[in-house]
C-alpha cells in the first residue's frame, strides 16, 4: 500500500510541476530522494506519467491544435492566403523546438540526475522567474516573429537540465522580448506537445529495452493523477496567473533549491 502511495504522490506532483514554472524533473528528483526510490531505475515509470501530461495539454489545446492543422493543410494544399498566419505559426513551433532536439540528443546521457544539480538548476530558475517579474510594467506584444520563436527555443533547450523548468525558462525567454504573457504560454505548451510526440516515441522505444519491474496498480495511477493534475493546473494556469505573480513561483524556486542542495549533503 505504501509503494502505491508513493506512485500516486510522483504522479500528482508531476502532474502540477509539469504545468507550473517550477521544474517537474526538478521535484521528481527530489521526491525520489525521499522516498529512497532511483529514477534512473524508472525509465518507463517517468515515460507514462509525462505522456499523462501530454495528453491533457492535447485535450486542453485540441481546438487550437485543431484549426492549426486544418489551416495548414488548407494553405498547403489549396494555397488559400487567409491561413498563411497559421502556416507561419506552425513553422515558428518547428523552429523553437529544434535546439532542444539537437541539444537533447547530444546531451542527455551526460546530464546528472543529482540533488545538487537540481537545487542550483532551481535557483537559475527562481533568478530568471524574478528577472522576469521585474519586467511586470512595460508594454507586451501579441505578435510572435521568427526571431522571437527561435530566442525561446534557444531559452528551452536549457531545459533538459534537471531543475531548470521547461515551462519557466520559455515562458522567460518570450516574456523578457515583451510578448503578451498569453502568447508566450500558448506558444510554450504547443512547443511541448510539438517535441513531445518524437520523444515519446524515442522514450518508449528505449523503455522497451530496459529490464524494469512494473507495479502495474501503481504505474496506472501515477498516469491517471499525472493527466489529471496536469489539465486542473493548465486551468489555473491560465486563470491566475499574471506576470506579478511570477514572484511567488521564483520564491518556491529558491527555497526548493535550497531545500535540495542542503538535502545533499544530509541525506
Amino acid at each position: 500500500m505504501l509503494e502505491i502511495i508513493k506512485y500516486i504522490v510522483l504522479g500528482i506532483i508531476q502532474g502540477i510541476t509539469e504545468i507550473f514554472p517550477v521544474s517537474s524533473s526538478g521535484h521528481l528528483t527530489i521526491f525520489s530522494h525521499l522516498f529512497n526510490i532511483d529514477l534512473d531505475h524508472l525509465t518507463v515509470f517517468l515515460m507514462i506519467t509525462n505522456t499523462g501530461s501530454f495528453l491533457a495539454l492535447l485535450i486542453y489545446f485540441r481546438k487550437k491544435i485543431s484549426t492549426l492543422i486544418t489551416s495548414n493543410f488548407k494553405f498547403i494544399f489549396k494555397r488559400e492566403d487567409n491561413f498563411k498566419p497559421d502556416f507561419e505559426y506552425a513553422l515558428k513551433l518547428i523552429i523553437a523546438v529544434i535546439p532542444i532536439g539537437i541539444f537533447g540528443l547530444i546531451f542527455k546521457d551526460a546530464l546528472k540526475n543529482d540533488l545538487l544539480t537540481v537545487g542550483f538548476s532551481l535557483l537559475v530558475t527562481s533568478g530568471l522567474l524574478f528577472f522576469v517579474y521585474k519586467t511586470k510594467d512595460i508594454q507586451w506584444k501579441n505578435q510572435i516573429s521568427y526571431k522571437n520563436a527561435l530566442i525561446m527555443g534557444t531559452f528551452q533547450m536549457f531545459a533538459i537540465f534537471p531543475g531548470i523548468s521547461r515551462s519557466g525558462i520559455t515562458m522567460s525567454g518570450g516574456l523578457i522580448q515583451k510578448i503578451d504573457l498569453k502568447k508566450v504560454l500558448d506558444f510554450s505548451f504547443l512547443s511541448y506537445i510539438l517535441v513531445s510526440i518524437p520523444v515519446m516515441i524515442l522514450g518508449f522505444y528505449e523503455a522497451a529495452d530496459v529490464n524494469e519491474s512494473i507495479h502495474i496498480l501503481g504505474y496506472s495511477l501515477a498516469f491517471i493523477m499525472s493527466f489529471i493534475f496536469s489539465y486542473l493546473a493548465v486551468k489555473v494556469l491560465y486563470r491566475f496567473v499574471k506576470i506579478k505573480n511570477l514572484l511567488h513561483f521564483s520564491i518556491y524556486c529558491l527555497i526548493v533549491g535550497i531545500v535540495a542542495i542542503i538535502l545533499n549533503f544530509t541525506l
